[in-house]
């Protein structure tokens, strides 16, 4: 069963259970990995957190030295949990970043009615394309036409969208 404790989200939640580890510089656990590493812009420390899955970390940042002013301090349960919950914020900024790159959205007074029309963009390695959309004031999906991924939303082509009568746009 995958971990869905509170510092992950359900889609981010791993595929399987890793045993937990908690050692002085790496910590695995709650589907996060933190790791405990020699800064390459200095002589300090940085800590990397990786969510499970992923290949690239989530956060790096600076990590304090331990009293011997060489090594770095131990990572602890209250530093894991800290870190955990910076990076998966970090994470959660950047899927709402993404998803608002990705979709647009205008309300549109035309033909004596008002409508939501969305652009919603597909980034496919192959054919990216997005999906232009028009909802009326009940909710109701009317028309979705398939666009170019390029495509401007915005409320004058969205209006003259609807009065072509939703053909495809150029």
């Amino acid at each position: 069963m995958p971990d869905t404790s509170p510092h992950t989200s359900p889609e981010a939640a791993p595929v399987e259970t890793r045993e937990a580890i908690h050692e002085a510089r790496l910590w695995v656990d709650h589907g996060w990995t933190a790791r405990v590493i020699k800064n390459e812009d200095d002589d300090g420390w940085a800590v990397e957190m990786l969510l499970d899955g992923q290949a690239e970390p989530a956060l790096v940042g600076p990590w304090t030295m331990g009293r011997d002013k060489k090594n770095p301090k131990p990572l602890d349960t209250n530093a894991f949990n800290t870190l955990v919950k910076t990076a998966a914020e970090v994470v959660r900024r950047h899927e709402q970043q993404l998803h608002a790159s990705l979709h647009k959205e205008v309300l549109v007074n035309a033909a004596a009615a008002r409508w939501r029309v969305t652009l919603d963009i597909v980034p496919d390695e192959f054919e990216p394309h997005a999906l232009l959309s028009a909802c009326d004031e009940g909710g109701e999906q009317v028309a979705q036409v398939r666009a170019r991924p390029d495509f401007k939303l915005n409320h004058s082509n969205a209006l003259a969208w609807i009065e072509s009568g939703f053909a495809k746009p150029r």
